[in-house]
Parts: structure tokens; C-alpha cells; sequence
């Protein structure tokens, strides 16, 4: 059974940074590809950023290009998001998801997802 784990979310003062981090578990991930979405009050869950499992390739949405990296380690089955100059638009409850790859990395559908850790940038 496939486990996804986050933690890392809280409150931080806009230009400031966080680091979540999401523990996978429950099978091998080499044709996986790993996301984070996020989803404010009110608005739809979005995709913010993915990367390859197997190949460390990554997608980034426009609106967190340059600010947020998204990395993995394949030995301790984690994922991470590191997210800098943080702005009070960043403010949601972020998840990390798992899905079969695909050949365009931002299609990707997600089968399992996380509980989600709240992430709120105060201005």
C-alpha cells in the first residue's frame, strides 16, 4: 500500500523560505513520477512542480519558476520541495502525489496523494 507523508508546512514571513518534505513508501518508484499541487481557500488544487523518479527530470509551473526546486532521494524514498522567497500568494495546503510516468511530465495523473501540510506566507 502506497504511503505519502508530508511534513515541513507553517507560517513564514513573505521573502522567506521553506523545505517540505514528503516520505514515499509502499513500492518502488523507478517508472513513477513524484508532484507537488497545492490548493488555497476557495481555488482548485493545482500542480505546482513534478520530477522523474527514475531520471531526476523536472516540470515547474510559471508562477514558482526560480523561487521553488523540487528534488529526490532514491535511496530514503523522499521527495522535497524547497521554496524560497515565498510570497503571501504561496499560501495553501500543499500535497505530494504519485503517479505511473508519462511521456509529457505535466500530465501526468496522480493515483495516490498525501495528507497535505499547510503552508502560510504572512506579508
Amino acid at each position: 500500500q502506497v504511503q505519502l507523508v508530508e511534513s515541513g508546512g507553517g507560517l513564514v514571513q513573505a521573502g522567506g523560505s521553506l523545505r517540505l518534505s514528503c516520505a514515499a513508501s509502499g513500492r518502488t518508484f523507478s517508472s513513477y513520477a513524484m508532484g507537488w499541487f497545492r490548493q488555497a481557500p476557495g481555488k482548485e488544487r493545482d500542480l505546482v512542480t513534478a520530477i522523474r523518479w527514475a531520471t531526476g527530470t523536472t516540470y515547474a509551473a510559471d508562477s514558482v519558476k526560480g523561487r521553488f526546486t523540487i528534488s529526490r532521494d532514491i535511496v530514503k524514498n523522499m521527495v522535497y520541495l524547497q521554496m524560497n522567497s515565498l510570497k503571501p500568494e504561496d499560501t495553501a495546503v500543499y500535497y505530494c502525489a504519485a503517479g505511473r510516468d508519462s511521456y509529457v511530465l505535466r500530465l501526468v495523473e496522480y493515483d495516490y496523494w498525501g495528507q497535505g501540510t499547510q503552508v502560510t506566507v504572512s506579508s
